[in-house]
C-alpha cells in the first residue's frame, strides 16, 4: 500500500530518460522552477516506483533501449490511467507521434526543449491532472466505419478532451466499400489526431459487421484496454445494418460501463429520440476539420458537406443554449462504481445547465421541468 500522498507546491515528477545530458538539463530547469524530480534511467527502473509512490507527472523519452517510451506509456495507462504523461523525443515522425497519441500521451514535445516552454507545459499538465484527480473521465466512441464517430460525436469528443478527459475511438471496419482500405485508414488516423484521440482501427468486413462475435469480442478487448467510464456509439434507430449491429454489440460489451449514449448518423431514422444535447459552438471548427480529413469521401458522400453538418448541429441547438449542438440518446447514465456524490459526466453537464435554463425557461417552474426532462450540456 502506498504512503499518504501530499502534493508538493509545484508537483512531484518522475523523469524517465536514458541520456545523462538531457536528464541533467531537465532536472536543472524544473528543479530551479520548484518541482520535486526523481530520475529513472530506463523504464525498468521507473515502473516499480509507479504503484508504491504517488506522482503528479511522468516525463519520458520515446527512444530508449529495452523498452521504448511508447511501451512505457501503454503500461502506465493500464496501471495509472489518470497520471499525466509527457513524451519527449529528438525526432518527431508520423509513426511515433501517432503512436504516442494512440497510447494517450497528454503532451508530445520535441527536443531541444526551451526552458520557459518546458516549465509552462509541466505546470499546465500538473494543474490539469490535480484538478481532474478522482474525476477524470475516460471516453470511448465506437463507430462501424471511418467518419461515423466524427459525424456524430466529434464536437463532444473535443469538449471531453478540452476538459482533460482521455478520449479513444474504436472503428470496426476500414470502410472498404467506400474506398481503398489504406486511404481510409490514413484518413481515420488523421481525424483522430485532430481530435486528440487514441485510435483503435479494426478490419471487420464492411457491410457484414455482425451483432455477435467477432464484433462483441473485439469491442470487449478494447474496453478492457481503455477502461472507459463513458461510451458513445450508434443508435439502434438506423437503416444501416452495420450501425445497428455495432449498437447491439456495444450493448453487450459495454454492459458494465457507467454512461452509454448513442449519436445520430446520416442514416438514422425518425425514431432517433435524443435526450441530451451537447453545445459545441467552440468545437464546430474542429469537428469540421476532423470530417474534412476524410477527403476520399467528400465528393461521393453528400452528408459530409460542411453546410449540412452545420445545419444539423444548428437544428439540434434549439434544445440547447448555443448555436450548435450534437444530440444523443441516453441509454444509461450512472457513475461506474459510484456510491453517491455525482458522476464526472454529471459534472461535465452541470457547468452549462444554468445557461441552458436561462435560454429556454421563462420562469423557475419551467426551468425545473427542463432539467427533469432533459440533460442539456455544454
Amino acid at each position: 500500500m502506498g504512503t499518504e500522498y501530499q502534493p508538493t507546491p509545484r508537483g512531484r515528477i518522475l523523469l524517465v530518460e536514458d541520456d545523462p545530458d538531457t536528464a541533467r538539463f531537465i532536472m536543472h530547469v524544473l528543479g530551479r522552477a520548484g518541482f520535486d524530480l526523481e530520475h529513472a534511467p530506463d523504464p525498468t527502473v521507473a515502473l516499480p516506483r509507479i504503484g508504491p509512490e504517488r506522482w503528479d507527472l511522468v516525463i519520458t523519452d520515446i527512444e530508449m533501449p529495452d523498452m521504448t517510451g511508447i511501451e512505457l506509456l501503454e503500461t502506465l495507462r493500464r496501471e495509472a490511467p489518470a497520471l499525466p504523461v509527457a513524451v519527449i523525443t529528438a525526432h518527431v515522425t508520423v509513426d511515433n507521434t501517432l503512436g504516442a497519441l494512440r497510447a494517450r500521451a497528454d503532451e508530445f514535445l520535441q527536443k531541444p526543449l526551451r526552458p520557459d516552454a518546458l516549465v509552462a507545459t509541466v505546470t499546465a499538465l500538473i494543474s490539469r491532472g490535480r484538478s481532474n484527480h478522482g474525476t477524470r473521465e475516460v471516453v470511448l466512441a465506437v463507430g462501424a466505419h471511418p467518419d461515423d464517430v466524427e459525424i456524430g460525436a466529434a464536437g463532444a469528443l473535443l469538449a471531453h478532451r478540452d476538459a482533460g478527459h482521455q478520449v479513444a475511438i474504436l472503428t470496426m471496419s476500414r470502410g472498404a466499400r467506400g474506398g481503398a482500405d489504406d486511404a481510409r485508414a490514413g484518413e481515420a488516423r488523421a481525424a483522430a489526431t485532430i481530435l486528440g484521440a487514441a485510435l483503435y482501427l479494426e478490419d471487420l468486413e464492411d457491410t457484414q459487421i455482425s451483432e455477435s462475435d467477432p464484433t462483441i469480442s473485439t469491442i470487449s478487448a478494447v474496453i478492457e484496454a481503455v477502461r472507459p467510464t463513458i461510451v458513445y456509439t450508434h443508435s439502434i434507430h438506423d437503416v444501416h445494418q452495420d450501425h445497428r449491429n455495432t449498437h447491439q454489440a456495444v450493448m453487450v460489451a459495454a454492459r458494465e460501463v457507467g454512461s452509454l449514449c448513442c449519436f445520430q448518423s446520416p442514416s438514422a431514422t425518425v425514431d432517433f429520440r435524443p435526450a441530451r444535447f451537447i453545445v459545441i459552438d467552440e468545437y464546430m471548427t474542429g469537428k469540421l476539420a476532423a470530417i474534412a480529413a476524410f477527403g476520399s469521401q467528400a465528393t461521393v458522400r453528400q452528408y459530409l458537406a460542411p453546410d449540412l453538418i452545420e445545419a444539423t448541429a444548428r437544428y439540434w441547438s434549439r434544445f440547447g443554449s448555443g448555436r450548435y449542438a450534437e444530440a444523443f440518446e441516453v441509454i444509461r447514465d450512472r457513475a461506474a462504481g459510484s456510491s453517491g456524490g455525482g458522476s464526472g459526466q454529471q459534472a461535465f453537464e452541470a457547468a452549462a445547465q444554468s445557461a441552458a435554463v436561462a435560454e429556454n425557461a421563462p420562469d423557475e417552474g419551467a426551468a425545473h421541468q427542463i432539467l427533469e426532462d432533459r440533460h442539456v450540456t455544454k
